[in-house]
Formats: structure tokens, sequence, C-alpha cells
């Protein structure tokens, strides 16, 4: 139960309670042809107020008190239970934490797209391999050390565990780079404030695979000239990585990706910038102090431009060519073998002939940088990629779910021709105008989708 919605497992009280109070209403024996509390009350218990443990939904804020104008009219929470006393929901708010009791709720069971799908709308995808019990108990595992919640301020995040481990190992990845050092406050300098960002990174698949807590500076008080000089960055074009991709399909060889933790934290900055203390991790000794930092932070004008530099910089130095085109594509040759290597900010695609000078350049990297190695190249900016002996698949399923939810179409049943093609419209000058931002906002995605 906790692992369909990957919700914490803190939750696994909430799971059993429930997993007891549905098993007490469906038959236990077939020869008694009762359930559990048929037998007890004597009567046929109803199920209509059922749902689907775990799911998205929705709580009237009506009644409340202090609720303004232009304040949200519900909170948005997850279900995890029955009430034990009446016919309330135990619902668990987001914007509270706290589990309460209500039936002021509505319910969000998104449904899976229907089987009914017209076929020739279909495109085949390669079979995949079956899932194993063991890869599936890793993924339950793994659902239970994070944290599917997002805070949406520090006082949130301190009352979670797992988003204080996340914010202690970006703390720790600021002293494993030495990327500050805490000094008086100047006089005679602004000093940049700085933020706690929190998101959730989730796979191909739409599932919570890691909490990121980001210290960010606020980087839109500095100053040019006085700040910060150069910011310029170059970023991989998307028909950059299409190229790759189809190129090491043509040359067979598979294609892995990895990321650099705290990237921006390895860039070597030339300007003298200070910040401000953490919130939530204030020295408690010197809480007036500041930090100047020595490497760049995510936030400030430059830390693109000193991240790449460094990152070039140590590539170039180990024999790498950059391209003359793209200069976020290197190269390195080996006799008749070739390693390549696509940069994207802090993500990186390198494949080659030889599996070898593969596993030589992880290493080489993780030798410098501290580095997650994620393997094959499965998921990037938003595709699901499957390298098959066949060929190489792209589809953007988590992409097309999402805009289908955005827009409340996800329940919506797909159709071949939705509406005749002679069919003559005309204006209705009575009628209500559509919302045109989001019109705009449906055919953009649509665009972007087709597109890509």
């Amino acid at each position: 139960m906790l692992a369909e919605y990957s919700l914490p497992k803190y939750f696994w009280a909430e799971a059993v309670s429930t997993a007891c109070y549905v098993l007490n209403r469906v038959n236990v024996r077939s020869n008694l042809n009762k359930t559990p509390y048929e037998l007890l009350k004597g009567r046929t218990p109803n199920l209509s107020h059922l749902h689907v443990f775990g799911c998205k939904v929705f709580i009237h804020n009506n009644g409340k008190s202090a609720l303004g104008k232009f304040d949200p009219k519900s909170d948005e929470g997850i279900f995890v239970g029955y009430s034990s006393v009446g016919k309330s929901y135990r619902v668990f708010n987001k914007r509270t934490l706290v589990i309460e009791e209500t039936t002021h709720v509505v319910f969000d069971e998104s449904l899976r797209f229907s089987k009914n799908h017209p076929r020739e709308l279909i495109i085949g995808e390669p079979s995949e391999g079956v899932r194993t019990r063991r890869g599936l108990n890793k993924e339950v595992n793994h659902s239970a050390f994070i944290s599917t919640i997002e805070p949406t301020n520090i006082d949130q995040a301190l009352s979670d565990e797992f988003w204080i481990l996340a914010m202690q190992e970006e703390l720790n990845q600021f002293v494993r780079n030495k990327v500050w050092e805490l000094t008086t406050r100047p006089k005679d300098q602004s000093v940049v404030g700085i933020k706690w960002v929190f998101k959730n990174k989730m796979n191909d698949s739409g599932v919570v695979i890691r909490n990121k807590a980001r210290l960010v500076a606020k980087g839109y008080n500095q100053i040019e000239g006085i700040d910060f000089e150069e910011t310029f960055a170059p970023v991989a074009r998307l028909e950059a990585i299409r190229v790759l991709l189809a190129f090491a399909c043509f040359k067979s060889f598979k294609l892995f990706q990895m990321d650099v933790k705290s990237a921006f934290l390895n860039g070597v900055i030339e300007e003298d910038v200070y910040v401000e203390q953490p919130p939530g991790f204030e020295n408690s000794k010197y809480p007036n102090h500041v930090f100047k930092l020595k490497k760049a932070l995510y936030g400030l004008k430059q830390a693109p431009r000193a991240w790449y530099e460094r990152l070039s910089t140590f590539l170039l130095e180990r024999s790498f060519e950059k391209g003359s085109v793209d200069t976020t594509l290197f190269l390195k040759k080996f006799g008749k073998e070739i390693l390549i290597v696509q940069i994207y900010v802090d993500d990186i695609i390198f494949g080659s002939s030889n599996k070898n000078l593969c596993d030589d350049f992880s290493n080489t990297m993780s030798s410098e940088f501290e580095m997650s190695l994620m393997g094959d190249l499965n998921y990037f900016l938003g595709f699901s990629i499957k390298q098959l002996e066949e060929g190489t698949f792209l589809s953007q399923t988590k992409y097309i779910k999402d805009i289908l939810k955005k827009y409340e179409m996800d329940n919506a049943k797909p159709v071949s021709t939705p509406m005749s093609s002679s069919v003559q419209l005309d204006k209705d000058l009575k009628g209500k105008s559509v919302d045109q931002k989001k019109y705009r906002g449906i055919i953009g995605s649509l665009l972007y989708l087709t597109a890509s």
C-alpha cells in the first residue's frame, strides 16, 4: 500500500489500520459467505465510502476562521484511512503536516488509461523484461527512506526527518568542497541572501527517488561589475542530444549517464562574494557572522560559467577535444576507438565503442568530483530512453501524463477522431469565451510534444 503511491515509512500505522478496516469488510471464508463485519454487526457493510489508500485529496477550508478572500479554498492532502468513531476520513494535510479527520474532502483517484485505446493511435514499443521480485523489493525498500511531500518553507522541512537529512547532506557538500568560510560581516560590501529550495527528483515513472534540498543564493541582488563579471555558459541543445543518440545507435555502442552532486559548488569564483548563514542552521556562537565564498553557489550569476570552466578545463587537461560547434561535446580518441562525453550542466552522458573506456572515464570523474553513477542512459530531459539491439527508442510518457493531469484530461478516453472533419463551426456571439491562457498553454504543450 505504501509502495503504490511511494508514501514514506512513517505512514505504516495508517496503512495497517486501513488494511484491517478493509479486510473486515470482505469475505474471509467462502463457506460462511459473510464478512467479519457482518458476523459481528448482523448486517451487510456499506462499501460506497471506500477509497484508494494514498490517493490525492482536497480538504475544504470552508468554515475555518482567518480565511481571507484570496486564500485557497482547499488544502491538498493524502488519504490515509477511516475514522474509528464516525464517518469521517483520515487525511494528511500537506500544508499543516497534520493528520486530521474530516468529511469535507474531495478525492482524486486518477485512473489509468482506458483499455480501449484505438489501435491506429498506438505506437509499438519493444518488450521489456519481467520485473523480478528482488527488483520490486528494492524499489519498495528505497521508497521507505524518502519523503513524497515537498516542503514550501524551512519550518515544514525542519519538521520532517527526511528533509533534515537532505539539508544536512547539502551542507556536508559545502564542507567537502570547501565552499566558504565564516567571517565577520563586511562594512563596505553588500551581503547576498540565501534560501532553501526543496524538490523531489523523480524517475520516468513519476516515482520519487531522491529528496533534494538546495541552498540557493538570491543572485538577483548582485550588482554587475562588483559582484560578478562574465556569466555566459554553453548548454547543450536538444538536437545535439538526439544526434548523439543516433550516432551511438549507428555505431552500436551503449550510452551511460552520471551526474555531479552539487556541481556548482566545484566552480571557483574570482570575485569577493559574501552570503548570509543558511536559514535553520545559523551558528549559535556567531549569529551575525556571514560566509565568504571560495566556490560558486547555486543562484549566483557567475555560477554556471564557473562550473563549466572547471569541468571543461578538467577534461581538456586529460587530452579531450572540445567540439568546434557544440562546446558541450568532448571527444577523446584511442587509436580506432573513441570516447564521447556530452555535458548538460551537471548531467553527463558518455559512451564508447569500448566498454573499458567508459569504466575508466567513470573512475576518472569519481576521483575528482563526487558523482552519482546512474548506469545506463534511460531517462534524460523528460525522455524515457530504451537502448536495445533493435535500436534506440524515445518516449515522453511522463510528460504526456503530466500535461493530461494539468489540464484535467487524465480520465478522458482517447478516440481517433474527436469530431467530424466536415463540421462547420460558427461563432457563438452569445457564448462564453474560453480561457485563452489555458487554451494557449494546451496548444503550446502539444506543439512542444510534437516537436521534441
